[in-house]
Formats: C-alpha cells, structure tokens, sequence
C-alpha cells in the first residue's frame, strides 16, 4: 500500500524532478534536516549584541530544562538575554515557519498549482485590516492578535462562502473569490491608513512587514503546540493529499472524497497561517519557496515533503531573524530581510528549475 502512494505521490502535478530515493533515505534526510534546525537555533542564540559563548547558552538552557537544576545559579544577566529574550523569538521564528511552509506545501497540493502560498485565500489581507483597526480603535478592539485572527479567518471563509456554488467550490473559483476578498480587505486597509493618526499609521506600518521583536513567551505556548498539533494531523492525512494532487476523478477513483477533503486540508492550513500572521505580521515567501526547496531535496511526496518544508520553514525564518537583530544596530523587520533572500530564489528557481517546477 505505501509503495503504491508514492508512486501517486511521483506522478503529481505539482511535482518538480527529484531524486529517487528510497524512503528509508527520505527519513533519513529529514532527520539530517532536523539536526541542522537544532544546530541553527543554537547558533542564533549565540549569536547577538551582547556577547555568550554556547556554554553560556547551554549552561542557562540546563538550569530551566533539566529536572533539579536551579535557575539562579546562572548569571541573571545571561538568563535574561537567553531565556528571556532570544530563545522565545527564535522558537517562535521556527514555529512561525513551519506553519507558513506546511500551509504552502499543503494549498499547492490542493490547488494543483506550484505558485499558490498560504495568502492565496485573503488571510494575510483580513489580518493586516484586523490589526490596523485594532491599532487604531484600542479601545474597542483590545487585542491585536485576536483581532488579526478574526479577520484573517473571516477573509478565508468569505472566500471560501463566495466560491462555494451547489455544493462544490471550483479552484479557480476559489482563487478568484480569494483574490477578490483580498483586495476588499486591502482597500478597507489603505483607508484606515489614510484615516489614521501618524503614530498610528507608523505602527500600522510596521505591523505589516512583519517581525518577532515584541515575542515572548506567551506568544510560544500559544503558537507552537498549535502548530506542532496541526501540522502532525495533516500529516497523518499526507498519503490522501498525494491523491488529491492527482486530479478529482482519480482521487474519487480511488476513494477519496476531494471535496471533503479539500475543505478539511484548506481549514487546517488556514488556521496555521492566521494564527501565525495574528502574532507576528505579515511575512512573505516562506510559504511559497519553502515546498519547492523541499520537493527539490526530497520529492513531491507529501508524507516526506511537508516534514521536509517544516524544518526548512523553520531554519529559514531563524536564519532571517537571526540577520535581522544583527545587521544593524536598529532591528530590521524580518519580512523585509525574507522578502529580500526570497526573490533572488524565486528567480533561480524560475531560470533553472522553470520548465519542470512551474510548467512552463
């Protein structure tokens, strides 16, 4: 049964040539990529302004994660640049990019189309016109997150309820109703911006290119299980969506409901990203290069690639924060830096991997 899935995964649209390995290699890489991920968290947390060694960081590390130490026997200092302040963002950069390049990996498997990312449906636009009317109204809209959220979600819905005719939701109706909702949700966005005061405004601006620089704790526990949880029900469904990557008769052929399943894969995607873009702004292109990268590597095998995705999401978005704390002596915004790494990707990729990566 599982040789059968991969070889469907093998054939799917979406597919850019890989490499044929066997799947016990597959694992195998990810694991490698796992290790790397571990490597680069500890590297950011070393890496900063004020300057630690890895036995500073491992030694504040040991006294808050291993059973019967005593966190006051390491520097406060030490504890409050590692503990406090980096390892929370850096968490939270990792969690936020696992979230985007699993929602990527699994829209551009149900949509059948490589340039489809997690913003396809309007979220990113529903969520900045949340935040900015919470920026702007405090006093009625007291959390910016929760009211992100809400309008990222409603975005999405709204989409998905404008595309939905008779019982089916055609794709590129789907996409259409995403692109239209969407630029509804950014006009509504641009006059809030022309309505706003200038402190407003300057905070709404900066909202919107995304950054980890106010990431605490709170903002980790709420994220992290949350996507660690999604992501892992998605990938137990993994094998069906390789068959809905094949087109609707064939997963209907092979039992799968793609409607059903569409929604149910859409939903959970959907819900990673508002999460993500509620907490941090918005951040482009993870979603979008970081399945390619992965099926490059490993193959368009959904059970190995989102995996894959997630830990490269990851890695990706530490690496970019990590840049933008220590470029400069004022803090960049990160989707500024990721925007930056990101073209020159897409790029390469369109010039070299063009005919098999994008169909053209």
């Amino acid at each position: 049964m599982t040789g059968s899935y991969s070889a469907v995964a093998d054939s799917g649209e979406v597919a850019p040539p890989v490499c044929d390995f066997k799947e016990g290699r597959k694992g195998a890489i990810v694991g490698g990529l796992f290790i790397c991920l571990l490597l680069a968290i500890a590297g950011s947390a070393v890496v900063g302004p004020f300057g630690l060694n890895i036995s500073d960081v491992l030694n504040v590390l040991a006294a808050h994660l291993l059973p019967g130490s005593d966190v006051s026997s390491v520097s406060k200092l030490h504890n409050t640049v590692v503990w406090d302040i980096r390892m929370p963002r850096i968490l939270l950069a990792a969690g936020v990019g696992a979230a985007l390049a699993v929602s990527g990996g699994v829209f551009q498997g149900c949509f059948k189309n490589p340039l489809v990312e997690p913003y396809i449906l309007g979220a990113s636009s529903g969520a900045a016109f949340g935040a900015a009317l919470a920026i702007v109204l405090p006093t009625f809209l007291f959390s910016l997150q929760l009211s992100a959220f809400i309008f990222s979600l409603v975005a999405v819905f709204g989409a998905y309820g404008l595309a939905r005719v008779r019982g089916e939701t055609p794709i590129v109706t789907l996409i259409l109703a995403g692109v239209i909702v969407g630029a509804l949700f950014s006009a509504m966005l641009s006059i809030i911006k022309y309505l706003a005061a200038d402190a407003a405004l300057r905070e709404i601006v900066f909202w919107l290119m995304g950054g980890f620089y106010y990431a605490v704790w709170k903002d980790v526990e709420l994220v992290l299980p949350l996507v660690l949880g999604i992501s892992f029900l998605l990938l137990t469904m993994s094998w069906k969506l390789n068959i809905i990557s094949m087109g609707d008769e064939e997963a209907r052929t092979l039992g799968i409901n793609p409607e059903f399943y569409k929604s149910v894969f859409i939903l959970l995607a959907t819900l990673m990203t508002a999460l993500s873009v509620s907490v941090v702004g918005i951040i482009a292109w993870v979603g979008l290069m970081m399945p390619h990268a992965a099926r490059m590597i490993i193959g368009p095998d959904h059970r190995f690639m989102l995996p894959a995705a997630a830990i490269m999401g990851s890695m990706y978005l530490v690496l970019c924060d990590t840049l933008a704390r220590n470029l400069t002596t004022s803090e960049i915004p990160v989707g500024i830096i990721a925007s930056i790494l990101g073209a020159p990707y897409l790029i390469y990729l369109l010039r070299s991997k063009g005919k098999s990566a994008f169909g053209g």
